[in-house]
């Protein structure tokens, strides 16, 4: 790993799936949700914090019209792209958490 970090637009995370994928995978069974806020005069985006629906006993989910099965794929695309590489030389693929005694 580089010790110079880059850093991704929060417009690129979103436009290639990340955001939607985060939520729907992990946040939304949870009742939680990343917002993204759009400043409508420079176009930035930028991530305002999290939806917190926790009360809700389904959680959170996407109205159909806003899932896009392409993000999906992509983000799968780019996780399988990584994994042989991970497993190989990491021996994992998610880090894991070792167990406290």
């Amino acid at each position: 790993m580089s010790d110079e970090i880059k850093r991704i637009p929060i417009k690129e995370l979103r436009e290639l799936g990340f955001i939607q994928e985060i939520n729907r995978r992990l946040l939304h069974p949870c009742g939680l949700a990343l917002e993204v806020i759009l400043d409508k005069e420079t176009g930035e985006e930028t991530l305002g914090g999290v939806w917190d629906f926790r009360d809700d006993p389904e959680g959170m989910y996407f109205g159909e019209e806003v899932l896009s099965a392409d993000k999906a794929r992509s983000v799968d695309k780019l996780w399988y792209s990584k994994t042989h590489h991970r497993s190989d030389n990491l021996g994992y693929i998610v880090q894991p958490i070792e167990e406290e005694n």
